[in-house]
């Protein structure tokens, strides 16, 4: 028996419908849309959101549990031998679009999913003070309607509520906060940046949110281009065809070996080659280029390790490092000063140079919170290290950043891309507790970080104390999101 419900929720945009209309329609609205704790883009949509279009979802489990078995999921090495609905525990959700009638409406069906059945259908209206009214109609069904009883069916359906809720609370906040963002920068006009590391974390999120703003977003890939926004390169090989970035206002370097295993000889060797090569062939390039004249920027990498592991020694309330501190020891510092060394080829060359001194992402898909998110989820998380100092960002910001730093020509040097309001790790740890409603009483036994990045990587990460200054983003115009630890968590977790 198939039993309807309805879910609806309105939001009031102070955009005019028009251009809320065209956000939706330009590339990266599903990435922007899509809440990291309900699962992944496996596809975007084949032609927007026009008649026909195609887009693939994974779908996680809800609740902190589901979330907590994704971030474990990523987490552990799964041999290449373990199926892959393991290694990605979603279910797949292809949806289609069905209906489009601009800038009135759109829609969108489930035809292969979890749900027992899905139509979404997307409505804006005019507001009265020149805004938008938005109206997201969902008649949908629960898992297994059509086998269940009409009581059981209509009581699964109000158990997938509360879901509902969580998902589009998240999809209005991302869609008020990339249209703010955007009408902050209209005097930019619309660029070109051309990204390295764009499938990465922090690129995918990037990308998206530049081409929400009507940007054109140019992906580096280490393979055949297939697509005319994209441009093959190989920086081990030191090959890139410089006049692909001819036409190109900005270029931004997230490319490196991931940090987060084993500090041994062979890794640490592969991590500071992989970002000093990158950047050295993008800051040549730039370099060449610089003879025409025409203003590019170099926008960087880096991280808050330039300062060293414990910058503050034994102080326990230190004044927070601002971008003129000294680099300290160790060889997190050692890569952040060779990273940002070279991209001295573009400056040198007067192309205006940012290099990011990013802090510690919050996000439930990797990183540092997707390590403990497992333990909190089942009531066994606690601080690494009650007094150490945790300078946060918060996932959307950090993207938020390097297009600020695209699109605001102000914006030179070396930055800290980090919350306003570092916390220590007692509080850090309670804040999870408090957004997940789990305990946060347990601390973590030192040997657990050793056992999984070894003494040398658990010292630099996830024992390093490091209070960082955020007022030169601040002084810079550039806006926080999410100004509180509190704030960025609530945002990304169930």
């Amino acid at each position: 028996m198939t039993t309807m419900a309805v879910f609806e929720r309105t939001t009031v945009l102070p955009h005019p419908r028009d251009e809320v209309f065209a956000w939706f329609e330009r590339p990266g609205a599903l990435v922007r849309l899509s809440p990291p704790f309900g699962g992944s883009v496996l596809a975007e949509p084949s032609d927007g959101i026009r008649d026909g279009s195609v887009a693939r979802l994974g779908i996680g489990a809800p609740g902190v549990l589901g979330a907590g078995l994704g971030a474990l999921a990523r987490a552990l090495p799964w041999p290449d031998a373990v199926p892959a609905r393991l290694r990605r525990p979603e279910l797949d959700w292809t949806a289609r679009h069905d209906r489009y009638d601009p800038p009135h409406m759109f829609r969108d069906t489930m035809v292969r999913g979890p749900m027992g059945h899905w139509v979404h259908t997307h409505r804006f209206d005019d507001a009265a003070d020149g805004g938008t009214v938005m109206i997201d109609h969902v008649a949908f069904g629960a898992p297994g309607e059509k086998v269940l009883p009409g009581r059981a069916a209509d009581v699964a359906a109000r158990a997938v509520r509360p879901s509902l809720e969580r998902i589009f609370a998240y999809r209005a906040a991302q869609v008020r906060a990339d249209l703010d963002f955007h009408a902050a920068h209209a005097a930019a006009g619309t660029r070109t940046v051309a990204v390295a590391g764009a499938s990465g974390l922090i690129g995918r999120q990037l990308c998206a949110l530049l081409s929400g703003g009507g940007h054109r977003v140019i992906r580096l890939v280490r393979r055949r281009a297939a697509a005319p926004d994209e441009i093959a390169w190989d920086p081990t090989g030191g090959v890139l065809d410089v006049e692909a970035l001819r036409d190109v206002d900005a270029v931004v370097n997230l490319g490196g070996q991931f940090i987060g295993g084993r500090f041994t000889t062979e890794t640490k060797a592969e991590i500071l080659r992989s970002r000093v090569d990158t950047t050295g062939v993008l800051a040549r390039a730039l370099a060449d280029l610089a003879a025409d004249g025409r203003p590019r920027a170099f926008l960087c990498a880096s991280g808050i390790g330039y300062y060293g592991p414990q910058p503050h020694g034994a102080q326990t309330d230190p004044a927070p490092l601002t971008e003129d501190a000294p680099s300290g020891p160790g060889f997190l510092a050692e890569v952040c000063r060779a990273w940002e060394a070279a991209t001295d080829p573009a400056a040198h060359a007067g192309v205006r140079v940012v290099n990011v001194r990013t802090g510690l992402v919050q996000t439930p898909e990797e990183g540092p919170l997707a390590r403990l998110l497992p333990l909190f989820a089942v009531g066994l998380g606690g601080p690494l290290d009650p007094g150490q100092w945790q300078s946060w960002i918060s996932v959307d910001d950090i993207a938020a950043v390097y297009a600020h730093a695209a699109l605001d020509d102000r914006l030179r040097g070396p930055v800290n891309a980090v919350g306003p309001e570092p916390v220590r790790g007692r509080e850090y740890a309670r804040t999870v507790g408090r957004v997940l409603h789990r305990p946060a009483a347990l601390p973590v036994p030192r040997f657990g970080p050793r056992l999984v990045v070894g003494k040398e990587g658990a010292a630099e990460l996830a024992y390093a104390s490091q209070r960082v200054s955020a007022d030169t983003l601040v002084a810079a115009g550039f806006r926080f999101r999410h100004r509180t630890l509190e704030a960025a968590l609530r945002h990304v977790l169930p």
